[in-house]
């Protein structure tokens, strides 16, 4: 088999001297950023939608301008897409990050092929959309800018900070498509999150985006993900009652995903917070999958089996009830999409 490194080496071109995120107006750590050295590579993508036929995920479609993710979550089920670049799971996946920079001129053109028919895009299906460098390279507003100029339905997925920089973008789209955002937190203690999610904002702070966007008008929402049975678990009913205290209007949860590759990342940091405490979540892990820490099959990978799964399903349904979260569908489905002028596409992308 070929050395996928030097392959892709011939794509993708190291940047010596990347953008620093953090010279930024709109800087996505709030606070010192953590030490980290992070290698660039930037790409001309030949596509950038993904299409997705796994009965695990909630969306056909998704774009990810970016590649590897600076967030390094211990528990991120994208790790091993790193590999198919000749990249490693592990530290590699937080510090050597690939950049898409013709995302937005990509994803015009397949937006305006004649066989599109206006299906949601997922922001954030592999990797976050809204990473540190999104302040610097602004590929995910720009690809929001051709969703706005088709009218295509979104739904962002995020744990960034920086989303809040695009609020009047995407509550303007929502007047004419369907448009949500999910913000991620799986913590309700910002320490316990600074812990196995390195590199983002602490749940507080996300939990202010959810305020900050519902108040602009935009369809918010979050997403407990992972479930992590014996570490998390217990901080359902806290994180959906902040959530709808901060306008979100839905929530959905996901159980752990730890791949091969996953697995021994996801342990190492356990061990190295919680030493007195890893045995206690792993366990708790396998009760929730007959046995095992990982689940690879279709339509099980994000849920559980047995009694704890179904005492931890029940609850966050019940609390849902409660909180009136998931009680209106109104916005999913609608799709305004049209295709623009041709002389509305010429001058699109023009500053």
């Amino acid at each position: 088999m070929p050395d996928l490194r030097y392959i892709y080496a011939s794509v993708a071109r190291l940047v010596s001297n990347p953008p620093n995120p953090w010279d930024s107006v709109h800087a996505e750590w709030l606070g010192e950023p953590p030490e980290a050295k992070v290698e660039v590579f930037e790409e001309e993508a030949r596509t950038v939608l993904a299409e997705n036929d796994s009965p695990d995920v909630g969306f056909r479609f998704s774009l990810n301008p970016y590649r590897g993710c600076f967030h390094g979550c211990a528990y991120c089920y994208a790790r091993p897409s790193h590999q198919y670049l000749g990249f490693g799971a592990g530290t590699d996946f937080e510090r050597k990050i690939v950049v898409k920079t013709n995302a937005p001129e990509c994803l015009r053109r397949e937006l305006a092929r004649p066989s599109w028919r206006g299906e949601t895009i997922a922001f954030s299906g592999n990797t976050d959309c809204y990473q540190p460098l999104e302040a610097v390279y602004r590929l995910t507003r720009r690809c929001l800018d051709v969703c706005a100029d088709f009218r295509n339905p979104v739904a962002v997925i995020t744990k960034g900070s920086l989303v809040r920089r695009d609020a009047e973008l995407l509550a303007r789209m929502s007047r004419d498509t369907a448009v949500s955002v999910t913000v991620s937190i799986a913590f309700a203690d910002d320490r316990v999150a600074r812990a196995l999610e390195p590199g983002t904002g602490p749940p507080s702070q996300r939990f202010e985006t959810v305020r900050m966007l519902s108040a602009a008008g935009v369809r918010t929402g979050v997403s407990i993900a992972p479930t992590i049975p014996g570490l998390n678990d217990s901080d359902v009913a806290e994180l959906l009652g902040r959530a709808r205290e901060a306008g979100a209007r839905f929530a959905f949860q996901t159980l752990v995903r730890l791949p091969a590759e996953v697995l021994p990342v996801f342990e190492e940091r356990l061990r190295e917070a919680y030493p007195g405490r890893a045995d206690k979540v792993l366990h708790a892990i396998e009760d929730v999958r007959n046995g095992k820490r990982n689940e690879s099959a279709f339509g099980k990978r994000m849920t559980g089996i047995g009694p704890r799964w179904e005492a931890i399903a029940s609850l966050f349904e019940l609390e849902c009830r409660r909180l009136g979260l998931n009680a209106e569908r109104e916005n999913e489905g609608r799709s305004g999409f049209r295709r623009p002028s041709r002389q509305a596409s010429l001058f699109a992308d023009s500053p």
